[in-house]
């Protein structure tokens, strides 16, 4: 080995000079090359070694056992996600009670968070054990699997992901399953597309537009207020109530456009019954049949359409400015509480911030939508359902108000809705077979997908799910970056264990000649 020492000393001392860039760039990939059949071949050593002493790979929490390991995280995810869940309703409710100018019982304990007006426990519990349940379980299945299988393969991450999405069921409504298992879907979609066109296997004509993630949106944000409008039922109930109070326009009215969109009679009653509460529409004419609902009932308050549209997006400002801020503010907290206890003026700064943009987004899409159905009534005479998609579509080009980033994150939340109204209707119309519990199936098979690209293929997700996700799982396996200063060959050859040979007089006289030798002694590595 001195010999073998010597020369790569010398090799590495004097390298031989490159004076064109193209042929230092053809070494270099050479050189990755020559690394990366180094890595797999030791790899591939040391797994026949396991398997000739029936051995399996270690686990990644070397100072605690398994079981240690599963439920002290089962116990952080539980920990962190009840505590976000119960945050965001204390906060609504101390914006609740603003609102009412009750500024002195924002400090009465009793009236901020008491269970009377703050019924947070149980939805907050089912939320923990659902993001608790999935990381203990994972860590515990990963190890079973390990041992078990005596090899680490993607298998054990799609298994083992698939096995713990069964803690969808600690959620009891369906509905809010179904969302879950579509929104995954969604992502587990676009893992699956970035790995194919990273690979160059696929595709999609148009995926590199700059503003592909505000179409995606507009799309999206179509079919889910032609839903509204048109079909609501196929909507789950939380979404409807929240449409519905963000927006200016009562249900009843609603349900009288939806009536003459179909051509059937409108339920004068229920109409004379709204607009005998509202002032000044005692001459509003009301028709069974009409061939078009007019602004005068959309908006019997005012005879203006400007000064209504002005009106719902100040008014939907004022409304939903305590909820963005609300979810923005708490996680932040929550998940980063170090970075916001170093900074916590600066933290909150930039909550604001975000929620202003967040909510004057929300409420230019109120704005636009409402002024285009008050523009149709003002060209047209008769109404047709496909107004609402096209008003919807619109609408939703408020989101270049949002940051770039937030686009994409925004197209994929509304996709899952505009989804699953269509499933609602094509089961409904007998064209998909009504399976039960096929939400929870649905969310086994995406998360079994979604461990595979993170632990894998983690550059195909997007930053904010991944680090999501790494935060809640909490393991060393969701961590893998290396320090930014150190090169491939360090850092794969850190990993291993190397034992250091004993100093002899030789490394004495020569410590040049140790230091290569400790480096580039081939016979230090384990299994050569």
């Amino acid at each position: 080995m001195p010999s073998l020492s010597k020369s790569t000393s010398s090799s590495v001392a004097s390298p031989p000079p490159s004076t064109d860039a193209f042929d230092g760039d053809a070494a270099e990939r050479r050189l990755r090359e020559a690394e990366d059949r180094l890595r797999e071949a030791i790899e591939e050593l040391q797994r026949r070694q396991r398997r000739a002493k029936m051995l399996h790979p270690p686990c990644d929490h070397a100072d605690e056992s398994c079981v240690a390991n599963a439920i002290g995280n089962l116990c952080q995810s539980f920990l962190l996600s009840y505590g976000v869940r119960v945050g965001i309703g204390i906060l609504l409710r101390a914006f609740k009670l603003a609102r009412r100018k009750s500024y002195s019982s924002l400090l009465d304990l009793k009236q901020l968070v008491s269970e009377k007006d703050l019924i947070v426990r149980e939805e907050a519990c089912r939320v923990g054990l659902l993001f608790g349940g999935f990381t203990g379980s994972y860590h515990a299945l990963r190890c079973l699997l390990r041992k078990w299988r005596k090899k680490e393969t993607p298998f054990n991450a799609i298994l083992a992901g698939s096995i713990a999405g069964l803690s969808i069921l600690a959620l009891d409504d369906s509905n809010r399953r179904r969302t879950l298992a579509l929104y995954l879907l969604a992502r587990l979609a676009q893992c699956a597309y970035n790995s194919a066109k990273s690979k160059n296997k696929f595709h999609l004509w148009g995926s590199s537009w700059r503003h592909g993630d505000s179409l995606l949106f507009a799309l999206s944000c179509a079919q889910v207020m032609y839903a509204f409008v048109m079909r609501p039922e196929s909507l789950p109930k939380s979404y409807q109530d929240f449409i519905q109070k963000t927006g200016p326009v009562a249900k009843p009215v609603y349900k009288a456009v939806r009536e003459c969109c179909r051509g059937s009679p409108v339920d004068i009653a229920s109409l004379s019954s709204y607009l005998s509460t509202i002032k000044g529409s005692e001459f509003i004419d009301l028709q069974e049949y009409p061939s078009i609902i007019p602004c005068s009932i959309i908006h019997p308050s005012t005879k203006s359409c400007l000064a209504h549209n002005a009106y719902a997006t100040s008014a939907t400002f004022r409304k939903t400015f305590p909820l963005y801020f609300s979810l923005t503010f708490v996680p932040f907290v929550v998940l980063r509480l170090q970075k916001f206890m170093e900074a916590p003026f600066k933290t909150s700064w930039h909550a604001v911030i975000g929620a202003v943009r967040s909510t004057a987004f929300l409420s230019s899409f109120v704005g636009i939508f409402q002024g285009a159905i008050c523009m149709h009534r003002q060209v047209a005479s008769q109404d047709h359902k496909l107004v609402y998609w096209f008003a919807g579509g619109l609408a939703a080009l408020s989101v270049v108000l949002e940051k770039k980033g937030r686009r994409g994150e925004l197209g994929l939340y509304v996709l899952p809705r505009a989804g699953e109204s269509l499933w609602y209707i094509l089961v409904n119309r007998r064209v998909l077979p009504d399976i039960k519990n096929a939400e929870v199936a649905l969310f086994c098979a995406c998360m079994g997908g979604m461990m595979y690209y993170l632990e894998h293929e983690p550059d195909t997700m997007s930053p904010f799910l991944r680090s999501l996700i790494r935060r809640f799982l909490a393991s060393k396996i969701s961590n893998p970056a290396p320090p930014a200063n150190r090169n491939p060959s360090y850092n794969y050859l850190q990993t291993l264990a190397i034992e250091k040979p004993p100093i002899s007089h030789n490394q004495i006289q020569e410590p040049h000649e140790s230091k290569a030798s400790e480096k580039y002694n081939l016979e230090s590595i384990p299994g050569l």
